[in-house]
């Protein structure tokens, strides 16, 4: 090949090193990329995570701006909620101090249901004329506008913190888990408008199933936001737990198991819930298996985990299978399509793990919104 008046092909294959063209192709790069291929390297990651923070930006404007409109349109509040509001997306919590891990979960669980009862109260204070479902739908809308909030100051801290000290190997965790980082934060920015709506999103497909086994009982409120019910089943009584729906809320099931446990001892425990799936795995495909599910940060668990075992209570578990963006967006038809085959391992697992005369407790975990008993 000849251009510029250079073959080109016996230039590159001569062997003769002393060849200024061979030293300008070979040796002037390599010595560029060992003085400044961090920088370059640091260049190109910093224009991708730039674009991201941006989207980060953006949809934390977007679902402010929608928060602030659907409470100024819905519950029509007496004043400007938009001071109020701001303060609240800067709130954070102080976990306790676990230089002494023993006692910590109580610990926590206080913190959390301070903040949990906190917010409640300030959402009601926006608007006297606020019911319980409108409270609970901006309730989880606020939660999703904090959330992206705090994503967005932790990548732009870390971002900004790296380029000002030019820090490669910084930058990278952060290019790594940017793309998990993006895909949750589309998936709260799209569950906003589940919220609005009041429409049943993935992770209410556990309240759903255990909704539609309560059809047709007295329903009775047991622990806030949680309700119960009684059935018969071949000879064996079924107790019914779920969060009382349409309104967008989990419940406290572990505070309801300890009420039910006072009066009465089921001989199992089975535990509905969503879980998300692994890369591959069909949404809505079903795995049963052992022990508490129920997700958060932990301390339900830990409580319902500590009364099955101070009674000596067997825990079987079921899930559905779900992304993070389908447990948190407006649940799809796969997913509910599960329900019916979930219901008929529900009561397998009665009839095979008890005998007649015995009970069982049955426990939908997860979003209720939308979804009524």
């Amino acid at each position: 090949m000849n251009f510029l008046g250079i073959d080109w092909d016996k230039a590159l294959s001569s062997g003769d090193n002393s060849n200024p063209l061979m030293w300008l192709v070979w040796i002037v790069p390599i010595f560029i990329f060992m003085l400044y291929g961090q920088r370059i390297q640091l260049q190109v990651t910093s224009s991708e995570i730039n674009k991201g923070l941006e989207k980060l930006k953006l949809y934390r404007d977007e679902t402010r701006t929608e928060l602030i409109n659907y409470i100024k349109n819905t519950v029509k509040p007496s004043e400007d909620p938009t001071s109020k509001l701001d303060r609240y997306f800067e709130y954070f919590t102080i976990m306790p101090a676990d230089m002494d891990p023993n006692g910590i979960v109580p610990k926590i669980r206080h913190m959390m249901r301070t903040r949990e009862d906190s917010t409640r109260e300030q959402v009601k204070s926006l608007s006297a004329n606020i019911d319980h479902i409108e409270a609970s739908k901006i309730i989880n809308i606020l939660e999703a506008v904090t959330t992206l909030q705090l994503l967005y100051k932790m990548v732009r801290h870390f971002f900004l913190t790296a380029k000002k000290q030019n820090n490669f190997p910084l930058i990278l965790p952060l290019q790594m888990m940017l793309p998990f980082i993006m895909e949750e934060a589309e998936a709260l920015k799209i569950a906003v408008s589940a919220f609005k709506q009041g429409q049943p999103i993935g992770d209410g497909i556990g309240p759903m199933i255990v909704g539609k086994m309560m059809l047709n009982t007295e329903k009775k409120l047991i622990e806030l936001e949680t309700v119960w019910s009684e059935k018969d089943f071949e000879g064996r009584k079924i107790y019914l737990l779920k969060a009382e729906g349409p309104a967008a809320t989990v419940g406290r099931p572990a505070d309801a198991l300890e009420k039910i446990l006072a009066e009465k001892k089921p001989d199992i425990i089975v535990m509905v819930d969503a879980a998300l799936k692994l890369e591959g795995e069909d949404t809505g495909s079903i795995a049963q298996g052992f022990g508490a599910a129920i997700g958060g940060i932990g301390t339900e668990r830990f409580q319902i985990e500590e009364i099955a075992t101070k009674h000596n209570i067997p825990i079987y578990a079921i899930v559905i299978k779900q992304s993070i963006k389908e447990a948190i967006t407006l649940m799809k038809k796969e997913i509910s399509d599960a329900s019916e085959k979930v219901s008929t391992q529900i009561y397998d697992i009665v009839k095979y793990n008890t005998k007649t005369g015995q009970c069982a407790l049955i426990i939908g975990v997860g979003n209720t919104l939308g979804v009524a008993q």
